[in-house]
């Protein structure tokens, strides 16, 4: 008679556990998880995404502004702001624009933009906020309106449109007739085309 133990005695298990199988399972599918994914660390380390760039500082205080020309032609308005205004405060001004629109007060801050309209006299309007006076003017400001792509010959302007597009401080567009999408907000500017600012970035 044989003094072996039989592996496969009844009412002994054989082979490995089942929870120490399922466990390096899990150990190996989270190592592999772990090198195939950066981490955070990592990411940082190719620079920030704009995402993370603040932009606003809830103790900035208001800036003050006034508006500078108002073209009804392009629904347009130019606002002049202090040159020492902080990105704080631009972006502050245009979520403050944008709560009195959607409070229905804006009509008491700014000048009627689309005066008639069956949606209000802020139904259409393109707001550009910026701290040098130069660049507020009714043809700067028209230059902007017709965009990047308008054929210079059919309107001479004396600022070109690369030039003024990088003095936008803050862009806010309303447009009423866009159900989806009536508000839009940036620091800097970009045109319907896609030409933008370097300074461009949406803001809501």
């Amino acid at each position: 008679m044989s003094t072996e133990q039989d592996p496969y005695e009844e009412g002994k298990r054989a082979g490995i556990h089942p929870l120490i199988v399922l466990f390096g399972a899990i150990l190996v599918m989270w190592l592999l998880i772990n090198l195939a994914v950066p981490s955070g660390k990592q990411k940082q380390a190719a620079g920030p995404e704009i995402s993370q760039v603040t932009t606003e500082d809830p103790d900035a205080a208001p800036v003050m502004y006034k508006v500078q020309a108002t073209l009804t032609e392009f629904n347009a308005v130019s606002i002049v702001v202090p040159a020492q205004a902080t990105t704080s405060q631009v972006v502050g001004l245009l979520k403050q624009f944008k709560q009195a629109r959607l409070a229905q007060s804006l009509p008491s801050m700014l000048p009627a933009t689309s005066p008639g309209h069956k949606l209000g006299d802020q139904a259409v309007a393109d707001l550009y906020i910026f701290s040098d006076p130069k660049y507020a003017t009714p043809e700067a400001v028209g230059t902007l309106a017709r965009g990047a792509h308008a054929p210079g010959n059919l309107y001479p302007q004396a600022i070109p449109f690369e030039e003024a597009m990088e003095h936008v401080l803050g862009h806010y567009r309303i447009d009423l007739n866009d159900t989806s999408n009536p508000d839009t907000g940036s620091l800097g500017f970009a045109d319907d085309s896609g030409v933008h600012s370097k300074q461009y970035r949406r803001i809501f």
